[in-house]
């Protein structure tokens, strides 16, 4: 059995989008949506409950990255999670299918992603950011390819995910107070005791965000926050160091392929501030106590007694 997973907050039209997609899919076992909702003020509930699925409200104070997955993973019944996000369409009918297909080819794979396209509305920015994050050739990778791919070793998300049940559990599920990067977490967790991870391009959503340039910033603040707070898994996976570079020439190449030339100073500046936020995020305990909030995009997480209490690592 599969069990699909939505955390929600005020989803919108787009949502619905989502639900219709799901419910599109050609799926050969039996599954479950579960929406778990942090107090939404739209009709995204009675959005969830008309398309089948079983609804779990939450206060907003109450949601957490990890916990709340967790929680919604001790809960399902499903042998598979399939982690998605409100704004995560899928692309066809055999999306889900094609994303939980590795795992009936190899025992020791315990995790996968899929392929995220850019949405209709994507700016140019968020176009190459998904095409160059999620590319069109599939690859598993394991504890040991970590000196070749370093950090990207670790990459997935859970705005379209999917894992072994009974091994995430295992595990622990997924940490809890994190800013951002449960997934990461977990992964490496896994990777690290034997098991493997499948990026599957050919199971496809639409899930891109339009991020200003101060978005950008704050974004990359908090990157930077992550990688200061997990420095230990940066020293066994290898750090980002190059990955910036590479993304600026190939975000240039794509923006002189699509003739866009006058966005380019616009791609310099982003890429400036975006080093300047990253560097900044990585020295945030060095920094004023009342700054780190006003710079990240994730503020709420500032106030949580992990952060306060400086256990956040």
């Amino acid at each position: 059995m599969i069990s699909i997973i939505i955390p929600t907050l005020n989803g919108g039209e787009l949502f619905a989008e989502v639900l219709k997609g799901i419910g599109r899919q050609q799926l050969d076992e039996e599954y479950e949506l579960l929406v778990y909702d942090s107090a939404s003020t739209d009709n995204t509930v009675a959005t969830a409950r008309t398309f089948g699925a079983k609804v779990v409200s939450i206060g907003r104070e109450d949601f957490d990255h990890g916990s709340t997955r967790t929680l919604a993973a001790e809960q399902a019944r499903g042998d598979i999670l399939i982690f998605m996000t409100q704004d995560a369409v899928p692309a066809d009918t055999v999306a889900l299918k094609k994303l939980t297909a590795p795992f009936a080819d190899r025992e020791d794979i315990a995790a996968t992603y899929g392929r995220q396209l850019p949405a209709p509305d994507a700016d140019i920015f968020a176009a190459h950011l998904r095409l160059h994050n999620y590319p069109g050739t599939s690859a598993v990778r394991c504890w040991q390819d970590r000196k070749t791919y370093g950090f990207k070793t670790v990459f997935i998300s859970n705005s379209f995910a999917a894992w072994r049940r009974d091994v995430l559990a295992g595990h622990g599920f997924f940490p809890a107070r994190q800013l951002f990067g449960e997934d990461t977490c977990a992964l490496a967790n896994l990777l690290e005791n034997g098991y493997c991870v499948a990026y599957v391009s050919e199971a496809r959503v639409y899930h891109s965000h339009n991020y200003s340039p101060v978005q950008d910033f704050r974004r990359y603040f908090d990157i930077g926050v992550f990688h200061a707070c997990h420095s230990d898994m940066l020293e066994k996976f290898g750090s980002p160091t190059g990955a910036g570079k590479q993304f600026v020439r190939s975000e240039t190449a794509y923006l002189r392929q699509q003739k866009k030339y006058l966005r380019l100073p616009e791609s310099i500046f982003r890429s400036g501030a975006k080093f300047i936020a990253y560097q900044l995020g990585k020295r945030y305990k060095k920094l004023p106590k009342n700054l780190p909030p006003l710079l990240s995009l994730h503020r709420r997480w500032w106030s949580t007694d992990a952060v306060l209490s400086g256990n956040q690592s």
